[in-house]
């Protein structure tokens, strides 16, 4: 067994390391922080020391660079390229580039004369290099941010590949600066909507909403936009006009915020999520929808080892549907457990209920996805969770590559407004909900009226 330690700065340079080096049959035997350099015990750096192993050594695959090819200069140019770099050098303090010619010499050159050509022509290169010619100065076209293309997309207009480390970085950055906007845009709704006046009907329907927890910002918009229109129609709406026009904001909201269910090609599904929102419970719901309504044959992985009871709360699912289950515990079992299940039309896979403040630990989930399949991955998120830390935990588990959230508990709570706020900061589409603990029954399919109804108090949960 070939076994090594990494010193990195975060879990998935790790993970790239332990690739590229051991190969994807590597287990992560520890992970801790630790700090290391500084002066007097001052000063020190957080780093993740990493130890993996690999039970037979692989050759590192990563390929070697191609040697640059050697210049093949005539023998003919380099007299003449040292004479121009010469007196290039002695007539101008910023040199051209020397000519090289081609035309055949009239005599033999020795090799220290060639040698002491080249020498002198690098160093008028590099002279060029370090004093270049200035740029006249342009006025820059003004930016209209609405139409500038994103990062990504001017990666491929450039032909570049954007490595995924970047990708998701930058992403977040981007993200980060949106919600702080987002912040400031509240607190100017805050102090701005005490002035206008709006009728009573509209009044009540903003005070609704902001009761249902949802974003000022988010209830704002909404609600200047009812404003406007009932403005531009003569002021003469009744309440239910008010109403059908705030449940059309809200549809016109969820319109490419709803996802169907798994998708008939998605052979692996990941359940990612906090400790206690659900997930080992919503997994069994999800294989009993497929089995009985799709009639696909299901698999149940799980890496829940360190939970009490976990794998038995799932072996128990499993023995009740009559679907083979697989413990994992490194990404090695994780590729052993998929080939023994490729009879299986769909594997659901219980992930770790983790800490999400908590980067490590959260990081691990990255060695546990299988790329080279067709596969989604679920959040799933407590309705009960205050807002503020449902769009923590999609902060800190998007990193990951999320596709669709689940959101359960349903039925615990009367506050519907985080639901829209999650779904109104973050790139994630609402599949599922759940209201009850039920096998396979308290499984619900989201829909733009259910989530109305929700909203504005008339349905029923």
């Amino acid at each position: 067994m070939r076994v090594k330690r990494y010193v990195v700065d975060s879990m998935p340079d790790a993970m790239l390391s332990i690739r590229n080096e051991l190969g994807s049959e590597a287990v992560i035997l520890s992970t801790k922080e630790i700090k290391i350099g500084g002066f007097l015990g001052l000063f020190k750096k957080k780093k993740i020391e990493v130890v993996a192993a690999v039970e037979k050594a692989e050759k590192n695959n990563v390929p070697k660079k191609p040697a640059a090819p050697a210049m093949n200069i005539p023998r003919s140019a380099v007299p003449q390229a040292y004479q121009k770099a010469s007196s290039a050098s002695t007539t101008s303090s910023i040199p051209s580039v020397p000519s090289v010619s081609l035309e055949k010499p009239e005599e033999s050159r020795t090799f220290a004369e060639i040698a002491a050509a080249l020498s002198e022509a690098i160093n008028v290169q590099e002279s060029i290099a370090r004093h270049p010619e200035p740029v006249p100065e342009q006025k820059l076209p003004e930016l209209n941010l609405e139409d500038a293309p994103s990062v990504s997309a001017l990666y491929e207009s450039l032909g570049l590949e954007q490595s995924p480390e970047v990708a998701t970085a930058l992403e977040n950055d981007v993200l980060r600066e949106i919600r702080d906007m987002k912040l400031w845009m509240e607190r100017i709704a805050r102090q701005s909507s005490g002035g206008r006046e709006l009728p009573d009907s509209l009044q009540e329907l903003r005070d609704l909403l902001l009761e249902q927890e949802m974003d000022a910002v988010l209830v704002e918009e909404w609600i200047s936009n009812i404003s406007e229109r009932w403005v531009d129609e003569g002021r003469t709406w009744g309440p239910e006009k008010f109403m059908g026009s705030l449940k059309e904001q809200i549809d016109g909201f969820l319109t490419g915020r709803i996802a169907d269910g798994i998708a008939r090609d998605t052979q692996i599904v990941y359940i990612a999520g906090p400790t206690g929102v659900g997930k080992t419970t919503t997994i069994a719901k999800l294989a009993a929808e497929q089995l009985f309504k799709h009639g696909r044959k299901v698999g149940f992985i799980t890496s829940d080892t360190y939970r009490i009871s976990a794998v038995e709360q799932l072996r128990t699912y499993a023995a009740i549907l009559n679907v083979p289950l697989e413990v994992v515990q490194s990404p090695g079992d994780l590729q052993r457990a998929l080939f023994r299940l490729e009879s299986c039309d769909l594997v659901l896979m219980d992930t770790a209920g983790r800490n999400y403040r908590n980067d490590i630990l959260v990081a691990e989930l990255q060695s546990l996805l299988a790329k080279e399949l067709r596969s989604e991955t679920y959040l799933v998120l407590s309705l009960t969770s205050k807002s503020r830390d449902m769009k923590l935990i999609a902060e800190h588990f998007g990193r990951y590559r999320l596709d669709k959230v689940i959101f359960t508990k349903l039925d615990e709570t009367g506050s519907y407004g985080p639901l829209f706020n999650v779904l109104n900061d973050f790139p994630l589409t609402l599949s599922y909900m759940t209201d009850g603990q039920n096998v396979p029954d308290d499984l619900l399919m989201a829909t733009k009226g259910q989530l109305s109804e929700l909203l504005l108090g008339t349905g029923e949960t």
